[in-house]
């Protein structure tokens, strides 16, 4: 297609939403996903908590409900990687591993990526024993013992989901109480199949061709332990996909994107949505909020112009 009105970066929930609503109101709008649509949703086996489903939905299946309707106004989906931002003389420039593009607008909603433990043996044996995504790789570690690092609310519900599959799954955190919600942490807590290791940390991750143990360090002892597991899931939080526009967009000291109530950037006529922002709240309800509120902007910024 010719250079879009509106160019949405990242195909999460806020970048469906976004593109939804802005083909929706006419415009030609062209969504640049890197990976595939969906975000963090992907990651997530049964969302409890988004309005209009009285029983637990699954990620992917919300993902393609999403797409299909995004594409049926319109919205046009590519599969490239935004890699910069460069403002012009004439306009905005959009560098993508498919081209350059121009468009009138653009919302910024390329989400976030997980936070490594920054520990020994974690990179090497990354895709061997080592995850990030319970979904993506649980079911590969039927009747075995694995290990999930986290206190946020998807360290324990993948923890709980975990146990669907694998014969016991040990919940490490390393504090003494649990930041999800009280609801997840009776459903853990209440597990047979899960064993808690409150204020431990992993130290090391040990193998050799795979993932063959961890080494634990109890934080109010001092001691050590060797804990067997096949598998370990890393959830111990989230940090925004920014580098490449880091050097034009305003950001906060984490690298989040900082915002107005309209959500634009420092840059008139750049807006985002969705995690990558800096907000309270990172739920799948309020990257949709997002994406609708800086598509309709974008709507009324294209219109002015």
């Amino acid at each position: 297609m010719a250079d879009p009105e509106i160019l949405i970066i990242g195909g999460g929930p806020a970048g469906l939403t976004a593109g939804i609503y802005a083909s929706r109101a006419g415009h030609s709008t062209l969504l640049l996903e890197k990976e595939i649509t969906g975000g963090q949703m992907t990651k997530t086996t049964l969302i409890e908590n988004y309005p209009g489903f009285a029983q637990p939905v699954n990620g992917f299946e919300l993902v393609q409900q999403m797409e299909n309707q995004a594409r049926r106004f319109g919205c046009q989906i590519e599969f490239s990687a935004a890699t910069a931002l460069i403002l012009t003389p004439s306009g905005i420039e959009v560098e993508a591993t498919t081209g350059k593009y121009y468009p009138r607008t653009i919302i910024i909603c390329t989400g976030t990526k997980s936070r490594s433990l920054d520990i020994p043996g974690e990179k090497e044996l990354a895709g061997r024993g080592v995850s990030y995504c319970a979904v993506c790789d649980g079911p590969l570690y039927k009747d075995k013992e694995v290990a999930v690092i986290g206190g946020g609310d998807s360290a324990l519900q993948e923890a709980d989901y975990l146990t669907r599959f694998c014969s016991r799954v040990h919940l490490i955190h390393r504090r003494d109480q649990f930041r999800a919600v009280k609801m997840l942490e009776e459903r853990v807590r209440n597990n047979p199949q899960i064993t808690l290791h409150l204020s431990h940390i992993a130290t090391r991750i040990n193998g050799k061709e795979r993932l063959e143990d961890l080494e634990l360090k109890n934080l109010a002892t001092g001691e050590t332990k060797i804990l067997p597991v096949a598998g370990l899931f890393i959830y111990i939080g989230l940090l925004p996909n920014t580098e490449w526009c880091s050097n034009v967009i305003q950001l906060d000291e984490q690298g989040f994107i900082l915002t107005d109530e309209k959500l634009q950037t420092n840059i008139p006529g750049v807006f985002s949505a969705g995690d990558v922002r800096k907000k309270e709240l990172r739920q799948i309800a309020t990257a949709v909020g997002d994406g609708a509120i800086a598509a309709m902007n974008a709507h009324h910024f294209c219109l002015h112009k």
